[in-house]
């Protein structure tokens, strides 16, 4: 059932007042050393001092004062950030007092507050089984908060399965130049095409993954019989919870693919982040930056 509009305010309200809370000059700083801008630009020209590399000397403000000066440079700060959300059938689950949609909501804002600080542009896309949304990358807190609106509306609306590959194509058509994209996702898709893709994303993009879960999903409780639904296909599935082996197999299989996906990310040199709905967030992000932060 979709959210009215005053639940949907009141969910954005909440996101916005916990992510504004956990944006510290801390956070910020360590999101500026970890993403880089797209080269150096000119600053200013300074009195050279013995040292300085000649090559730095701006001969026509040498020539015009009859003193050397050296041109400064910049690094050029503003980048493009586009959020890739997930907004498939399985986001509107959970069962730690949010679903994976509204964690990955807090996520986006959380970040995309953090690359405004720094001048940022931001920019969305939605994904299901289908491109739901685009918006093209913005300025501005407004823009922040547009971003969380959609996230919780589209993933509350969804139906059906996720393909990651047609949302990386679509990223790679509607963005030539390199940015940062932060996909966020329970990488609930059955297809192998997406690796490829992914593979072909992390070449010409900054690409950090946000693996979304929730704890249920790794580890099946001992329920007795109970009736289960696959939320993207709709197919039910009558499993006697309290069968050990049953319990063995499922724990084991989800164990697996999280492994694989791992593996995945590590080959393609994607820096991830693994997310559980029942669990606060900010140390992992924050150990994100300065891992990133210590490699460069």
């Amino acid at each position: 059932m979709a959210l009215d509009v005053q639940e949907l305010m009141a969910k954005v309200g909440k996101i916005r007042i916990l992510t504004n809370r956990l944006v510290d000059e801390s956070l910020s700083g360590d999101y500026h050393s970890t993403f880089k801008g797209q080269g150096v630009e000119f600053d200013e020209v300074r009195p050279y001092v013995v040292g300085d590399d000649v090559r730095t000397i701006d001969w026509n403000v040498t020539a015009r004062t009859g003193t050397p000066f050296i041109k400064r440079f910049s690094e050029e700060r503003e980048l493009t950030v586009v959020f890739m959300v997930d907004v498939s059938g399985s986001q509107d689950y959970g069962t730690a007092g949010r679903t994976k949609a509204e964690l990955a909501a807090e996520v986006t804002a959380l970040l995309a507050l953090t690359a405004l600080r720094n001048q940022d542009k931001i920019g969305l896309i939605l994904f299901s089984g289908r491109i739901v949304k685009f918006i093209p990358p913005n300025k501005g807190r407004q823009s922040v908060m547009r971003l969380v609106r959609e996230v919780l509306s589209s993933a509350d609306e969804a139906t059906g399965g996720t393909d990651i590959a047609e949302a990386l194509k679509f990223l790679g058509g509607v963005f030539k130049r390199r940015g940062v994209v932060f996909l966020v996702s329970d990488f609930k898709d059955s297809s192998s095409t997406w690796e490829r893709e992914l593979k072909t994303a992390a070449r010409h993009h900054d690409l950090v993954c946000f693996d979304i879960h929730d704890a249920a999903e790794l580890s099946l409780p001992n329920c007795g019989l109970v009736e289960i639904e696959d939320p993207e296909t709709g197919d039910l599935a009558l499993v006697d919870t309290a069968d050990a082996k049953v319990r063995e197999a499922f724990n084991a299989a989800a164990a697996d693919d999280a492994r694989r996906r791992e593996e995945l990310f590590a080959r393609n040199g994607i820096d991830t982040v693994s997310l559980s709905t029942g669990e606060e967030y900010i140390h992992k992000i924050r150990a994100l930056f300065k891992r990133r932060a210590l490699r460069r």
